[in-house]
């Protein structure tokens, strides 16, 4: 191979998670390159040339130096990586370096996985919990009906099934994907939990019943297997969010206003990979919200009449959302840490309670006036910031006759207390 600019650059080869040959390109690459950089496993399966430089990844620094002195002496490299190194892979971190690069993809370890299960992942969110807080891949598993997580050593098949107990889910677990000791077993959330399970490998969550919309209130999620008409598993809900509260069941008008619930669901800042509570859930409004657009939601209701409700409205919207039956602030006790909580209901001691578990935002709705003071000293004094607005809004409605009037809401006072 001549070396052109392309060819004394870096070529990131992925080699195949499935098991098939490397790709056809690698062997006249490799005879090329000066040298060459992988993990260990990745430079003992292919034939490095005796006079090649080699990298063995650890610390990706060292590499990273070792390249770019590589590519001002114009000396071809080839960087070996697993399946498609563009996902999630070391393509961003070379990147970021400002390497100029080439990559030669193959079958990647998730796409292997739902191969392996026989299953069509055109609706699954792939998330990675490796070298991050996994919590953003554990609450997307509990927010989503089809997730992919690349696992890590510590955030794996067992710590993502401890936190996903009490969640309808059965997991598929691919250990040693494209190898002699390959294995793909099914377990629940529990037996997950309690095994030890070997590294690398891929954790498919899969919701054991995926809601679909019942009426048009989600023309947007539709599809067995978590598959969405947008092919966007978490994006903004095409059906809009702050919906009329015709587009829920609920009781005595005991439901937030669709005006009120626009502010409360913006502070609470729901999104892919965040859990959020609504204590108090009542029809599950603001929670379904929050689900519509990506988070993982615990909804906190102590009516059995009304957690009937919220699962019927849930499954309406085609969104799961996690029912705890029981009275505030003694049922929330032992549920997993929230990176936002919404109080519409209970009083200073289930706030109390909140306050003390520490989540980034608490988001509260105050009818009445005396309750007001009580609850910003009581913020302001666990740590928070605290914002307040009072939302008053009047409705258009008909008279006789043609004309119209203004039907006013009762005004309601809302606040945020952010951790700073």
């Amino acid at each position: 191979m001549t070396r052109t600019a392309q060819a004394t650059g870096v070529t990131v080869v992925g080699l195949d998670a499935a098991g098939a040959p490397p790709h056809p390109a690698l062997a006249p690459l490799l005879t090329a390159a000066g040298l060459v950089v992988g993990a260990a496993r990745h430079l003992a399966a292919v034939p490095v040339p005796p006079g090649a430089d080699t990298v063995t990844l650890g610390p990706l620094a060292p590499a990273v130096h070792r390249l770019a002195e590589a590519v001002a002496a114009g000396v071809p490299a080839v960087v070996l990586a697993s399946g498609d190194p563009g996902l999630f892979g070391i393509v961003r971190r070379l990147r970021a370096a400002g390497l100029p690069l080439r990559v030669v993809p193959a079958v990647s370890s998730v796409a292997a996985a739902f191969a392996r299960a026989g299953l069509p992942w055109d609706g699954a969110a792939v998330v990675t919990a490796h070298g991050r807080d996994p919590r953003p891949a554990l609450n997307a598993c509990r927010a989503l009906p089809l997730v992919a997580v690349l696992t890590a050593p510590g955030a794996g098949a067992a710590e993502l099934g401890a936190g996903l107990v009490g969640w309808s889910r059965r997991l598929l677990v691919a250990e040693h994907l494209g190898t002699d000791a390959e294995r793909i077993r099914e377990v629940t959330p529990e037996q997950a939990a309690a095994e030890t399970w070997a590294d690398p490998h891929v954790l498919l969550s899969i919701a054991d019943v995926v809601p679909v919309a019942t009426t048009d209130a989600a023309p947007d999620r539709v599809a067995p297997g978590g598959m969405r008409s947008d092919n966007q598993p978490a994006a903004a809900p095409a059906g809009g969010w702050a919906l009329p509260e015709t587009r829920y069941a609920h009781r005595d008008s005991m439901i937030t206003k669709s005006e009120v619930r626009a502010l409360v669901v913006a502070r609470l800042r729901p999104r892919l990979g965040r859990l959020v509570w609504d204590v108090g859930a009542g029809s599950g409004s603001v929670g379904i919200e929050c689900a519509l657009l990506g988070a993982a939601v615990l909804a906190v209701e102590q009516d059995p009449g009304a957690g009937a409700t919220i699962r019927a409205n849930a499954t309406a919207h085609a969104v799961h959302v996690r029912l705890v039956t029981g009275r505030a602030p003694q049922a929330l006790a032992g549920l997993p840490e929230p990176d936002a909580v919404f109080v519409g209901g209970g009083g200073a001691d289930t706030l109390t309670a909140v306050v003390a578990r520490q989540p980034e935002r608490v988001v509260l709705t105050l009818a009445a006036l005396d309750r007001v003071a009580p609850a910003v000293g009581l913020l302001r004094a666990a740590g928070y910031t605290v914002e307040g607005s009072q939302l008053s809004a009047a409705r258009l409605a008909d008279l006789p006759g043609g004309s119209i009037r203004l039907a006013a809401t009762n005004p309601v006072v809302v606040l945020t207390g952010e951790r700073p």
